[in-house]
């Protein structure tokens, strides 16, 4: 992050309240002193001076123009990364990246009745170009000047807001707990074009935790019952389903080769997210429906059949590997292996998929 490991004779907390004034006074001495205290101090913060620093923080998260505020929300990120109660800002910054990704949504169609092309203004004199050139743009489309400012500002600063829930939303517990995730997520969709960190994003949103999943593997007809949370794409899945369930087959489990520790490793928690020669595959991936469960999508995307999320492996048809073993980096999977199915048990599920072709081609 921004930070280096310094000390600094102010308190981590008392900096971030000097930060929070300094930005709502538009003091711009007063906020750029606060910020870089904070980035000599936060190293050395436990978590209790930390989650102060984030409460002291929350007023001018919940006042600031979108615009004014990316150096607020930066810190708030750190401040997490840290060892922050991410709680604390949890609700306002979820608000404020909502409220900012749906209106920056609306600068395109703006934008197109200008007929020009829009970037980023480097200076004030530029910025009051481009606000002129949106203003008389909304004007046309019944939209109010400082609404059209917001839209304006919203669209090229929101994408700075949005490191200060990417933290927080790799933890499991936080996830659980975001309120208007349906809505924050439709927003970071609208976005996805306009916002680089807005993919990364919606990914998180659509991450499954606690899920149930029914996992066949086609040619020894064993299934098995697993729960799975905090995996962020296919490939990911395939390296924790093959780590879980190739073992022994005296004890339920599949015949085969395990992946090597560096790609289960790279899978859950270990530093190393590339391993060296990539993660190789074991396994074809299909859904109950017969499509291929394909490798850059994500578990959400696994059709669910009485409750379960059905994986059906089967031989693969070529070789397949990829380079990365999670994309999220602090996100930490969680997968456990319930309960082995009873022979008869597997059988019928077997049977309920096995007359759907398999669609998709390999």
């Amino acid at each position: 992050m921004w930070w280096k490991r310094e000390r600094t004779s102010a308190a981590l907390p008392d900096l971030c309240g000097d930060l929070a004034r300094g930005v709502l006074a538009r003091d711009e001495k007063t906020a750029a002193a606060a910020f870089h205290g904070i980035g000599r101090s936060i190293e050395s913060a436990g978590p209790d001076e930390l989650t102060e620093g984030a409460r002291r923080l929350r007023p001018a998260l919940e006042r600031v123009p979108l615009g004014n505020g990316t150096a607020l929300a930066q810190v708030a990120a750190g401040l997490v990364e840290a060892g922050a109660d991410p709680f604390v800002l949890l609700d306002v910054l979820v608000e404020r990246v909502t409220d900012g990704l749906e209106l920056g949504a609306r600068f395109p169609a703006l934008a197109e009745k200008d007929g020009g092309e829009f970037e980023a203004p480097d200076s004030q004199a530029a910025a009051d170009v481009l606000i002129e050139r949106v203003t008389r743009a909304a004007a046309q489309a019944g939209i109010e000047r400082d609404e059209s400012i917001r839209i304006t500002e919203s669209y090229f600063t929101v994408d700075d807001w949005i490191p200060s829930l990417l933290l927080p939303l790799q933890q499991k517990r936080v996830r659980q707990a975001v309120r208007g995730r349906e809505r924050l997520a439709a927003a970071t969709a609208a976005m996805e074009d306009h916002a680089d960190a807005a993919t990364w994003m919606y990914g998180l949103l659509q991450v499954i935790d606690d899920e149930a999943f029914l996992v066949i593997h086609r040619p020894s007809g064993r299934a098995y019952r697993l729960t799975v949370s905090g995996v962020g794409d296919n490939f990911q899945l395939h390296t924790l389903l093959a780590a879980t369930l190739i073992g022994d087959p005296a004890q339920g489990l599949i015949a085969g080769d395990r992946p090597q520790p560096a790609w289960i490793a790279a899978a859950t928690d270990g530093p190393e997210l590339q391993p060296a020669g990539g993660v190789r595959g074991q396994f074809e991936m299909w859904g109950a429906d017969g499509d291929r469960v394909w490798g850059e999508g994500r578990p959400a995307d696994v059709p669910v059949v009485d409750g379960h999320r059905v994986v059906v492996l089967d031989v693969p048809s070529y070789a397949r590997s990829w380079n990365t073993g999670r994309v999220y980096p602090l996100m930490y999977p969680e997968i456990t292996l319930d309960r082995i199915l009873p022979e008869t048990e597997a059988a019928g599920w077997l049977a309920r998929i096995s007359g759907r072709e398999n669609r998709a081609e390999p």
